[in-house]
């Protein structure tokens, strides 16, 4: 007993939290509150004025239904659509269901459906309720006409305010998400532009820094110099080796703040500035390390072909490398640079033989070559970013030697650099500016339609199809009025004793709706006979009075006719 006491007592409060969602706040529950009361209050003193003798019940209902339309909005309209069909007092809870209806109900179908059925609830509970008393096209007429003006046109406003309510949600949420977006395009742009810092403060002062101390090695084994100036020399050297140990920390700080370098723009240089060197400069690199007294040679095989100027710079910064490692690990040993042009690439390459033993340095004197580990890694990446790749490692002879294969076009075509976020690789910060709305008509990303024009359309299709209905519903009123209404002259041409066959020939059809108010009114029928009931068209009484015209037939004869005052 306890566990069926729980799960009723567990399905009671889904279903309250279904029809009746909250959170249940102080505005909320003083506006709902009052809705259901003047509703309630409208349908009751519809119900009164109309003589329907079931008014506390529709009160009731109706406040009811009010309540749960935003928990179970399709249930309450086809409730109120079976309600509103048979009487007027629900018909102000239809507008609301049918506004609750298009603003909460999200799939199309089920919205569809909802209406559909609504609709024909509400005309079958009209049909079946006044069936008989008026033609069955007045009573499909005003129902369709009816639920099209006070359910269907509250629902597309509904659902259009709802569908802008979410699609500016939707474009704030957006919004957002690009600032957050851009922030960290910046953000990556800040990163990489402190890699390339690093790798050009690597590439150029490290090399010249090498430079300074292959002279001043240079310089400290000349025996044309005193004690005092070797001394000197050898101060210059020990500065430019801790130089050269500090760099090395700065670029890790560096690098390590930019943990994943994204690839430098194809065709532009690294951070937009300007380029320093390519294979003219490769020369300048080679007379310099001749200069501090290395011997090396140069060389260049094949037809030059010019290419790309970021393949280019990267050779450039590949053969500086190379020599100031050399200066490092092997000092005074001769350089090989060689750059072969092939037919599909640019070939480079840097070699040296190991180190020659030092005479007449004191011990002592030297230092270990400065390495951060960043050079190697730098040189790959560059070639990697062209479309090419770097070969490092020992040669038989026990030197070392360097080599990259560089395509001559690189690894594509230059992008198109942005003011807001600063140069970037296509796919980077590009992207950002795809996702943004077009606003000038151009092929950016199309447009979403506004849900304003969805709605006015069918708010015309209603609105023209309410006018249609309409005027078809005057048309058939004035037919069903005519059905019921006798002109004087044809009154007083039919005589009693007329074959009944005859008369119902010439009397117009006839309408229960205009005339059923006035059935066992005026003076008592001869016994045993059946009365046909019309209004006249000659006199109308005041007040609640009509001029009503009856013909009693008995025997297949007409027995009897009057006309009268009727009241209704």
């Amino acid at each position: 007993m306890d566990a069926i006491a729980k799960a009723w007592s567990r399905a009671v409060r889904t279903a309250l939290r279904t029809a009746l969602p909250g959170p249940w706040r102080t505005g909320l529950v003083v506006r709902e509150a009052g809705g259901a009361l003047l509703l309630g209050t409208l349908a009751v003193l519809i119900d009164v004025a109309s003589h329907e003798c079931l008014w506390p019940v529709t009160g009731l209902g109706t406040a009811v239904l009010f309540l749960l339309r935003r928990g179970l909005p399709s249930t309450v309209l086809l409730l109120t659509a079976v309600v509103a069909g048979w009487g007027a007092g629900p018909l102000p809870l239809l507008a609301c269901a049918g506004w609750s209806a298009g603003a909460r109900v999200k799939r199309v179908g089920v919205l569809a459906g909802s209406f559909a059925g609504a609709l024909l609830l509400m005309t079958a509970t009209g049909a079946v309720k006044d069936a008989g008393s008026a033609p069955m096209n007045l009573i499909i007429g005003f129902s369709v006409g009816g639920f099209l003006l006070l359910a269907v046109l509250p629902a597309l406003w509904g659902r259009y305010r709802a569908q802008r309510r979410a699609l500016l949600d939707a474009m704030r949420e957006r919004n957002e998400q690009l600032l957050r977006e851009r922030t960290m395009v910046a953000h990556q742009a800040r990163l990489r532009e402190r890699h390339r810092i690093a790798q050009d403060m690597h590439d150029s002062l490290g090399h010249q820094l090498a430079l300074i101390s292959v002279h001043s090695g240079a310089l400290e084994v000349d025996r044309t110099l005193s004690d005092r100036q070797r001394e000197a020399v050898g101060v210059l050297r020990l500065a430019a080796v801790t130089a050269m140990r500090e760099l090395r920390e700065v670029v890790g700080v560096l690098h390590d703040e930019s943990t994943a370098p994204a690839p430098a723009p194809v065709g532009a240089p690294a951070g937009g500035g300007v380029r320093t060197g390519g294979l003219e400069g490769i020369g300048k690199l080679v007379e310099s390390s001749r200069a501090a007294g290395t011997p090396v040679s140069f060389g260049e095989d094949g037809e030059r072909r010019p290419p790309a100027a970021n393949v280019g710079h990267a050779a450039y910064r590949i053969v500086q490398e190379a020599l100031t490692n050399a200066h490092k690990h092997a000092p005074g040993a001769p350089i090989t640079v060689a750059l072969r042009y092939e037919p599909d690439a640019l070939v480079v390459e840097v070699t040296n033989p190991p180190a020659p033993e030092p005479v007449g340095v004191r011990a002592g004197a030297g230092a270990a070559p400065v390495s951060g580990g960043q050079g190697l890694t730098g040189l790959r990446e560059r070639a990697r970013l062209v479309g090419g790749m770097v070969h490092a490692g020992p040669t038989v002879e026990a030197g070392f030697r360097i080599a990259a294969v560089l395509p001559y076009e690189g690894a594509g075509g230059e992008p198109a650099a942005d003011p807001a976020f600063g140069p970037g690789p296509a796919g980077e910060e590009s992207w950002v500016l795809d996702a943004l709305p077009s606003v000038d008509g151009g092929t950016g990303v199309r447009r979403r339609r506004s849900p304003a024009i969805g709605c006015a359309v069918g708010g015309a299709v209603v609105l023209l199809t309410v006018l249609g209905l309409l005027v078809w519903g005057v048309l058939a009123f004035i037919g069903a009025a005519n059905d019921a209404t006798v002109e004087r002259s044809l009154y007083d041409s039919i005589q009693e004793g007329t074959p009944e066959a005859e008369v119902v020939g010439r009397l117009p059809a006839g309408n229960g709706f205009f005339t059923k108010d006035y059935e066992g009114s005026g003076p008592t029928p001869p016994a045993g006979s059946s009365c046909r009931y019309f209004l006249s068209g000659d006199t109308t009484g005041a007040g609640r009075e009509d001029a009503v015209a009856r013909f009693c037939f008995k025997d297949g004869v007409l027995v009897e006719k009057q006309h009268y005052l009727g009241r209704f």
